[in-house]
C-alpha cells in the first residue's frame, strides 16, 4: 500500500471519529438534562429558578452534586439509634404546642445529626450536606431547606405571631417527610437485613402515620 493511500485512510479514519464524537455530545446533551430532571425532580425546577432559568447554569450545578455525592452509599441506623431520633423527634412535636420556635431548631438540629450519621457530610458543613442529601432524598430535601432557614432567621409573615406560626408548622411538616426517609433503610440495607427483621421494619413504617398539624394544635395560632 502506497504512503499516499496510508494517509487517506487515516484521514478517513480521523474524519469518522470527529462525526462519531461530534454525534454522540449532541446525543447525550438532552438525555443528560431529561436524566436530572427525573433524579432531581422539584429540585431540578428550585436550581433551575434559583439561576432565573439558566438551564445550563442549572445543570451544570446539579451534575456537580451527582459527580461529588452520587457515589455515596448510607450507613444503616440500629434499631436502638432509631428509636431515639423517633423519641426526640415527637418530643419536638409535642413541645411545638408551647414553643414552635425550639422544636423548629430541634427539627433542623435532628436533620443534620441524623444525616451526619447515615454517611452524609457533617451538619456543620450544612451548604454540602443538603447537596449530598438532594443527590439521594431530591423529592423531601426542600423540608430541611425550609426548616433550616426558618430555625436560623424565623419565619416572615404579615400577620405577626399568627404568620410565623404557621410558616414553622409547614417547615415542621415538610422535615418530616425527609426524617421518615432518613428513618427508612435504604435498598442495599434491606437486602443485608435478615427476612424477620426486615419484616419487623416494614410492619413498624405501616404503623406510623406521618406527622400533619391542624391549625389548633399550635398556640396562637
Amino acid at each position: 500500500m502506497s504512503t499516499g493511500m496510508i494517509i487517506v485512510l487515516i484521514v478517513i479514519v480521523a474524519a469518522v471519529v470527529v462525526v462519531a464524537a461530534a454525534l454522540t455530545l449532541r446525543a447525550k446533551g438532552p438525555r443528560g438534562g431529561r436524566d436530572l430532571k427525573r433524579r432531581f425532580g422539584p429540585e431540578y425546577a428550585r436550581t433551575l429558578a434559583r439561576h432565573d432559568g439558566d438551564t445550563k447554569a442549572a445543570e451544570r450545578e446539579l451534575t456537580e452534586r451527582v459527580e461529588r455525592h452520587g457515589s455515596l452509599r448510607e450507613r444503616p441506623l440500629d434499631a436502638g439509634r432509631r428509636e431515639q431520633y423517633e423519641a426526640r423527634w415527637t418530643a419536638a412535636q409535642e413541645r411545638f404546642v408551647d414553643a414552635p420556635r425550639e422544636a423548629v431548631a430541634e427539627a433542623d438540629r435532628l436533620l443534620a445529626e441524623v444525616a451526619a450519621e447515615r454517611g452524609f457530610p457533617d451538619g456543620r458543613e450544612y451548604e454540602e450536606q443538603l447537596a449530598a442529601l438532594s443527590v439521594h432524598h431530591a423529592d423531601h430535601v426542600h423540608g430541611y431547606r425550609h426548616v433550616h432557614r426558618v430555625a436560623r432567621v424565623g419565619a416572615g409573615g404579615q400577620d405577626g405571631d399568627r404568620a410565623d406560626t404557621e410558616e414553622m408548622r409547614e417547615a415542621m411538616v415538610e422535615a418530616r417527610a425527609l426524617f421518615d426517609e432518613l428513618m427508612t433503610p435504604a435498598r442495599h440495607e434491606e437486602k443485608a437485613l435478615a427476612p424477620a427483621a426486615r419484616a419487623d421494619v416494614h410492619e413498624e413504617d405501616r404503623g406510623h402515620a406521618p406527622w400533619t398539624f391542624t391549625r389548633r394544635h399550635a398556640k396562637g395560632s
